[in-house]
């Protein structure tokens, strides 16, 4: 079996960025890697990820916003991510099960228990192996994304400040929910401080140093 490992954080906070260096390190060390991204990864889920990220869409309820992630969840899972664990890959997946819990549940008020009710169902067994979490200030964060002219710019990128500091919140709950799981990557230094922790975390994990 291979492993699934989730890249977390706020906007802006260089996760992608990051996954991709990993992806390519990993796979120096001779491990068969697969990068993918939630919402999206597959073509139901990427069709689906339109509709929730478009920056017309603002009448979007949250509860549908949280069911919509749910469901591309699931076709992602199902049609990409679990076929390569069973063939024994390393999954790096920008964004899973802790996005909806930090952004619909906390951020949003849905609750993170009943958001989490909602995504047991979508995924039933499939928690993630480790998660990086990748912190920032938001302020920081968000500026990265206005000096950054070809990313993306959605619809969760334009909500306010009290927002996405709501989203850094949540995140750190779940770091003190989920301390062996979840480790907090600082991502307010320089991009290979940031990279070499995040390589050494996945490694670390992957292959413990003999004591």
């Amino acid at each position: 079996m291979g492993y699934l490992i989730t890249l977390e954080g706020g906007e802006g906070s260089g996760k992608t960025s990051i996954l991709k260096r990993l992806a390519s390190a990993l796979e120096q060390q001779g491990l068969s890697v697969v990068c993918t991204r939630e919402p999206g990864g597959i073509e139901i889920a990427e069709q689906i990820r339109k509709v929730i990220l478009d920056r017309d869409n603002v009448k979007m309820d949250a509860r549908t916003e949280a069911l919509l992630y749910a469901a591309a969840r699931r076709q992602h899972l199902v049609e990409k991510v679990i076929p390569a664990i069973e063939a024994g890959k390393v999954v790096l997946c920008d964004r899973y099960i802790d996005s909806s819990l930090a952004y619909q549940g906390h951020a949003r008020g849905l609750g993170i228990k009943e958001i989490y009710a909602v995504n047991k169902f979508a995924i039933d067994e499939y928690m993630p192996d480790l998660t990086l979490y990748f912190d920032v200030e938001p302020k920081i964060g968000l500026a990265r994304i206005e000096k950054d002219a070809g990313r993306e710019v959605n619809r969760l990128d334009v909500e306010s400040l009290k927002f996405h500091e709501a989203v850094r919140e949540g995140y750190q709950l779940l770091v003190g929910q989920y301390p062996d799981r979840i480790q907090v990557i600082d991502a307010g230094r320089d991009i290979e401080t940031v990279f070499q922790h995040a390589f050494h975390t996945v490694t670390n994990f992957i292959n413990p140093p003999r004591i």
